[in-house]
């Protein structure tokens, strides 16, 4: 008996040393492992919009642009908690993000989490695609759909009132395995999409008009979505 519950400690042991752990994506001093892609710094003196503040990542906003892990990734949750500091406004994650400024010489190709106020967990498509149930009712007329410039790029989320009033912090939640996305807010399933054109890529997130506090930006390796 003592033999056998040796090796049972030992087992769990292995198990429990194995088993992944979450990763910060921001260790709350500098933007190590992060680049910065905003096309008004290309040819001016504009500030860089995203700083460490108060050990969070913040978003000022202006000028729009993103900020961008120089690792890629695959198969992952990714746990973002955020509010906007002032004045509701717009903000979002991109997951599997490639190729910089495809579309409106701004954007990197990648499929976006919504964080826009009342808006949170909308899909959009960024040259790459996904489909989601009733993609009629949440996308609008099929032969708008697309993935570029003038196309219907937008895919409605699930739910309404997921988001905190502003000021307060937000949790959102966004599984990403093989070509599936699933999506929560505040503990709300918001999306569910699928056969995605994408799989692996890097993670952005934005610049775009509002300040953003980000407190958590934390990624686990996974082998199932949660259901």
């Amino acid at each position: 008996m003592k033999k056998f519950l040796t090796l049972f400690l030992v087992v769990l042991t292995t198990f429990w040393s194995c088993a992944p752990t979450a990763k910060s994506l921001f260790n709350g001093k500098d933007l190590s492992g992060w680049h910065i892609d905003v096309p008004a710094m290309d040819s001016t003196d504009a500030r860089n919009p995203f700083i460490v503040r108060d050990g969070m990542l913040v978003s000022l906003g202006t000028p729009a642009g993103h900020i961008i892990t120089d690792k890629t990734y695959e198969d992952f949750r990714l746990e973002v908690e955020y509010r906007f500091a002032g004045e509701p406004g717009n903000c979002g994650v991109l997951v599997f993000a490639s190729t910089p400024r495809s579309l409106y010489k701004m954007f990197p190709k990648s499929i976006e989490v919504q964080m826009m106020h009342e808006n949170a967990g909308d899909l959009w498509c960024i040259v790459e695609d996904i489909t989601v149930d009733d993609m009629l009712e949440r996308r609008g007329p099929k032969a708008e759909w697309g993935i570029t410039e003038g196309k219907k790029r937008r895919i409605l989320n699930l739910t309404d009132g997921s988001e905190k009033p502003v000021g307060e912090w937000n949790r959102m939640t966004i599984e990403c395995l093989k070509n599936e996305i699933k999506v929560w807010v505040n503990g709300d399933l918001v999306n569910h999409g699928y056969n995605a054109t994408a799989q692996t890529g890097r993670i952005a997130l934005q610049a775009e008009g509002s300040e953003v506090e980000f407190r958590k930006v934390e990624l686990l390796p996974i082998t199932q979505l949660t259901e």
